[in-house]
């Protein structure tokens, strides 16, 4: 059983959100539901454009997709989002450059398949616990795993926002992919850098777990964020797995 709640929200630094999110607890296609978010960068109208497309593109796919691997479906489906934002960004100048990360994920069973591509997030959080299971195509974050850079300094470095790997901007992208077993009780965080840039990981555990429901917690998650500077859109996505 799932317990879903999602908001995005423009922040306090930014005229336009560029951010987009789907979730469906129903099927779309040979998936038993589907949760995807995604944070567009480019020009004043390119960013929201790609977001949008990615996601609108990638449900198209599924819902036709005659695939049966979940991971190969969520895959083939960022390619064709890929694919054709890359196409739009060279026919129309006012868009080139254009991309958007994507991070999408659906339950089988009592386990998750997430595909991802840029620097939004996917977190699993216990009562004690917050895992951060995509890891970031960042060139921070790169730096940070070769070992040139501590996880504390990251934070706040001048290059955190340039993304190495994002959907549209070349025309080929590869997607990492990841399986994880849940638990009873376990929370399932999907989120933009507008949260996980101004809130600590345990600030973000406490306050799910702090919270009476999902929608609460996804509500103070974005408030805290905002109280925090809000430099960037804020989107949230939350779903609480019970067996």
């Amino acid at each position: 059983m799932l317990k879903t709640f999602s908001r995005t929200d423009i922040g306090k630094k930014r005229k336009l959100n560029q951010d987009y999110i789907y979730t469906s607890e129903e099927p779309v296609g040979n998936l038993s539901n589907i949760f995807i978010v995604a944070d567009g960068m480019g020009g004043h109208a390119a960013g929201d454009y790609a977001s949008k497309e990615a996601v609108s593109t990638m449900i198209e796919q599924l819902g036709t997709s005659l695939e049966k691997n979940p991971l190969v479906m969520m895959q083939k489906a960022i390619e064709s989002a890929n694919a054709k934002i890359h196409r739009k960004a060279n026919e129309d100048p006012k868009l080139e450059g254009m991309g958007t990360t994507v991070v999408a994920a659906t339950f089988v069973g009592n386990y998750l398949e997430v595909v991802n591509v840029g620097d939004s997030r996917l977190y699993v959080i216990g009562e004690h616990s917050i895992r951060q299971i995509t890891n970031d195509h960042s060139l921070v974050a790169e730096m940070v795993r070769r070992g040139g850079l501590k996880p504390e300094e990251a934070r706040n470095h001048p290059d955190k926002n340039i993304i190495t790997r994002a959907v549209g901007v070349k025309p080929e992208v590869s997607a990492d992919t990841f399986t994880v077993e849940l638990h009873d009780g376990d929370t399932v965080l999907m989120c933009t850098d507008g949260l996980s840039n101004m809130l600590e990981d345990e600030t973000i555990r406490r306050i799910v777990y702090s919270s009476r429901d999902v929608a609460e917690a996804t509500i103070r998650l974005v408030d805290e964020a905002n109280e925090a500077g809000g430099k960037d859109n804020i989107s949230v996505v939350l779903i609480r797995y019970e067996e």
